[in-house]
C-alpha cells in the first residue's frame, strides 16, 4: 500500500512539473516580440487607408497584412480577420480603426494575438454593440453626413468627408478617401461583441483629438477602461492618414 501511494505521489509531481513547463513555454511564448501585423481598415474605408503606415512597419522589420473585409457584419468581417491571423506568421499584433475596432475586440481572443492597437476605433465590451458604446455621448457632427441607401448600408458624403471625416488631409487625398470608402451594412452596427480581448490582451490606444466621428470623450473614457498605453494626436478620425507616423511607431510599440 504504501508503494503504490509513494507512486501515485510521483506521478502527481510530475505531472505537476509537465504543466509547470507547458505554462512557462506559453509564458516565454507571450513575451516574443510579434513578427507580423494584421491591419483592420473601418467603415467607409478599406485596406488602402493603411497606405502611410504600412511602410514605416516593414522598415522595422515587421510583415504587414492588412485586410479587405466585407463589412456586412460584425461575425463576417471578424471571420475574415481571423483567417488573416490563422495565416500570419505570429505573434501578431492586430490593429483596427473605427469600425475596425470593434472587429479585432472579438477576433483578439485568439491565442496568436500578441497586443491590440485601436486607432480613433470603438472598443465595445462584452455583448456591446458599437451603438452601445456610443449611446452615453452626444451625436457627433460628423453623422448629420451619413447616407443610406435603399438596402440599408452607409456610407459617408463627399461633402462629410471633406468637412467631417478627413477634414485635416489635403483635397486629393480627400477625395482618394471618398472614392475608396466601403459601404457599412447598418444592421452591423447593433451586434454585439461576444468576447472583448482587451479583457486580457495588452491594448494602446490612438486617441483623435479632433474627431468629428467618434466622441473624443468616448476615445479616453475607452483607453482608461481598458488600461491601454495611448497617444493623442490632433487629428481627424483617419489618424494614420494625417499622422502615420505616430500611428506606426504606437504599433512597433506593441508588437516589443
Amino acid at each position: 500500500m504504501k508503494a503504490r501511494t509513494k507512486l501515485a505521489a510521483l506521478v502527481t509531481s510530475l505531472a505537476l512539473l509537465g504543466h509547470a513547463g507547458l505554462s512557462a513555454a506559453q509564458e516565454q511564448s507571450a513575451k516574443a516580440p510579434a513578427k507580423t501585423v494584421v491591419l483592420v481598415h473601418g467603415a467607409f474605408a478599406d485596406g488602402s487607408s493603411w497606405n502611410k503606415v504600412i511602410p514605416i512597419l516593414e522598415k522595422a522589420g515587421l510583415k504587414v497584412v492588412a485586410v479587405q473585409n466585407p463589412l456586412d457584419s460584425l461575425a463576417g468581417d471578424v471571420a475574415y480577420t481571423n483567417r488573416a491571423i490563422a495565416n500570419a506568421e505570429g505573434p501578431v499584433v492586430l490593429v483596427g480603426h473605427s469600425w475596425g475596432g470593434a472587429v479585432i475586440t472579438d477576433a483578439g481572443v485568439n491565442d496568436k494575438v500578441h497586443s491590440l492597437v485601436y486607432v480613433a476605433a470603438y472598443a465595445p465590451d462584452n455583448g456591446q454593440s458599437v451603438l452601445d458604446t456610443a449611446k452615453d455621448y452626444p451625436p457627433t457632427p460628423g453623422r448629420v453626413s451619413f447616407v443610406k441607401d435603399a438596402d440599408g448600408y452607409v456610407k459617408v458624403s463627399d461633402e462629410g468627408v471633406f468637412k467631417y471625416f478627413a477634414q485635416d488631409l489635403p483635397r486629393p487625398e480627400q477625395e482618394l478617401v471618398a472614392a475608396t470608402q466601403g459601404a457599412l451594412n447598418s444592421r452591423a452596427l447593433s451586434q454585439p461583441v461576444t468576447h472583448a480581448a482587451w479583457h486580457t490582451v495588452p491594448s494602446y490606444v490612438v486617441v483623435a483629438r479632433n474627431d468629428a466621428i467618434i466622441s473624443l470623450q468616448q476615445q479616453l473614457d475607452q483607453a482608461k477602461r481598458m488600461h491601454a498605453v495611448s497617444v493623442e494626436v490632433p487629428s481627424s478620425h483617419v489618424a494614420m492618414l494625417s499622422y502615420p507616423q505616430v500611428v506606426a511607431d504606437l504599433i512597433i510599440k506593441a508588437a516589443k
